[in-house]
């Protein structure tokens, strides 16, 4: 079995050919099961959450991410995520691969949100607003970078210095890259608005969103937290990366169905729809589009094979 590390991992998974990879895994026969989320409680601090989450194609591979959510980390100078995915030959079971499951969570999520943007986000989008300084951050800047012209980045987190090692950590060429403190003023000039955060409250209002923008909502995994208000999804064109996580699982879905804010037919489209071709995605330069993602296990499981390709293997 072979073992890869977070630089070998990171390094296989390169931009944009793991949102390519995705973009076929959303199209291919892939099983995926319902994922185990457990809340873990703890006595001194935010309640950690565990995350099983298997995959199979055939008798190809079969695949399971096992992860740690632990926001106390913070406090221990360690990551949040911290895991492993195993990667298994789907004939005999035998294992495969051992893939460092921080590293790969973070470049699958940005690749799906970079996904969903190459059909929802304006062509022409070149201002870039990152709100969330976590380790998620640098990956959604990457890849949207990927997917769109993008020539302008602003950065927003709680904490300013966090913001701005986000900032000097960015490498993209001929990019102006800008500290903000204010999302109120700097919402409306972006022209796609990322948050990864763990915030329990909104932190995009609505009433700030501007014609022909596209909100991309990675953070807030559970139905208690929240990055948009109830104005943003009632303004927007709702999209998910799949029906069942989202209607279950991420607040900003969660709460405004079990409040009446918005019916399940709200959701125009997942990942497997716009990739198929059965919805275009944005229809309209005006239009306000809103992404979603909680993650699946399908994601792990394309990027897992790609390691291994990438690998020789």
């Amino acid at each position: 079995m072979r073992s890869f590390s977070a630089d070998e991992t990171r390094e296989a998974l390169a931009y944009p050919q793991t949102i390519e990879a995705l973009r076929q895994a959303f199209q291919s026969d892939i099983e995926v099961p319902v994922r185990h989320h457990h809340t873990m409680r703890r006595q001194s601090e935010p309640a950690a959450t565990l995350l099983l989450m298997p995959a199979w194609e055939g008798e190809d591979y079969v695949g399971i991410k096992i992860l740690t959510v632990t926001p106390g980390n913070a406090q221990r100078s360690l990551p949040a995520i911290l895991g492993v995915y195993l990667l298994n030959d789907g004939r005999t079971g035998a294992p495969l691969a051992l893939i460092d499951g921080p590293t790969l969570t973070v470049r699958r999520t940005a690749a799906a949100s970079a996904l969903a943007a190459d059909y929802l986000a304006r062509k022409d989008s070149e201002h870039l607003l990152m709100a969330g300084t976590g380790a998620l951050a640098p990956h959604l800047i990457e890849a949207h970078c990927a997917m769109r012209p993008i020539r302008r980045i602003s950065i927003w987190g709680r904490r300013r210095e966090k913001a701005e090692e986000v900032a000097a950590g960015v490498k993209q060429p001929n990019v102006e890259v800008q500290v903000v403190d204010d999302l109120e003023k700097t919402v409306p000039l972006a022209d796609i608005i990322s948050c990864a955060t763990l915030s329990t409250t909104p932190l995009v209002q609505g009433a700030w969103l501007q014609p022909g923008q596209h909100l991309d909502l990675v953070g807030a995994f559970t139905p208690e937290m929240r990055e948009s208000d109830d104005e943003a999804v009632r303004r927007s064109s709702l999209f998910v990366d799949t029906r069942a996580g989202c209607t279950q699982e991420g607040g900003d879905i969660v709460q405004p169905l079990q409040q009446g804010i918005i019916e399940p037919e709200a959701i125009l489209a997942d990942l497997v729809d716009l990739t198929a071709g059965r919805h275009a995605g944005r229809t309209d330069e005006k239009e306000i589009t809103l992404f979603k993602s909680v993650g699946t296990a399908v994601e792990d499981f394309a990027a897992a094979k790609l390691v291994l390709e990438r690998a020789g293997l």
